[in-house]
């Protein structure tokens, strides 16, 4: 049975969605999978969006009742961490260096371009360098940069759109992205 981690900011909009909907999807499929969700920056106990809650309901999904804050323990337990952004997934790698090798944004994960997939992989690769080199104190060369940036602007955006503060429709918008993620996700783990 896979474990999968769904990270998102506070763990009260996005990734609470996912994580309801994954676990419904793959019942469906037949598919075992076991899900948990986190917040890079979240409040242990606090109750998730009301908006988030009134969607999965309409999907007759119980998510989880309340965030839980990202800790090394919950990145242990994951086969698989599925961040909603990119900037989460970063914070991931940064935080917890030993997850590199299982950390992606979920629309990343579902990617199946080759080129794409291919920048992606070099992208992560030249953020963990330049990482080490801030963190040494050594020079950051500008064609290093520019590589960065280069690729930044090749990759499409992999980040799921963040409803927080906004209407039911935004919420509805970015569980449909979620949603259309997780069915590529499930094709890919069944």
């Amino acid at each position: 049975m896979k474990h999968i981690l769904f990270v998102c900011t506070g763990n009260t909009c996005r990734s609470p969605m996912a994580e309801g909907l994954l676990r419904k999807l793959a019942s469906e499929r037949g598919i075992q999978v076991e899900v948990r969700s986190a917040g890079v920056a979240a409040t242990s106990g606090m109750p998730i969006s009301r908006h988030a809650e009134a969607v999965l309901r309409d999907h007759n999904v119980e998510g989880p009742p309340h965030s839980t804050q990202l800790s090394s323990n919950l990145v242990g337990w994951a086969d698989l961490v599925l961040t909603l952004t990119r900037s989460h997934k970063q914070h991931v790698m940064q935080v917890f260096p030993d997850s590199v090798h299982k950390t992606y944004t979920l629309k990343e994960y579902v990617e199946d371009d080759e080129q794409v997939l291919n920048d992606v992989q070099e992208l992560d690769s030249l953020f963990a360098t330049l990482e080490m080199k801030r963190a040494l104190g050594q020079e950051i060369l500008a064609s290093e940069r520019e590589r960065a940036i280069e690729i930044r602007q090749r990759i499409p955006s992999f980040d799921i759109s963040d409803p927080f503060g906004g209407s039911r429709d935004d919420y509805n918008i970015a569980a449909a992205e979620i949603r259309t993620a997780l069915d590529r996700l499930l094709d890919k783990l069944g």
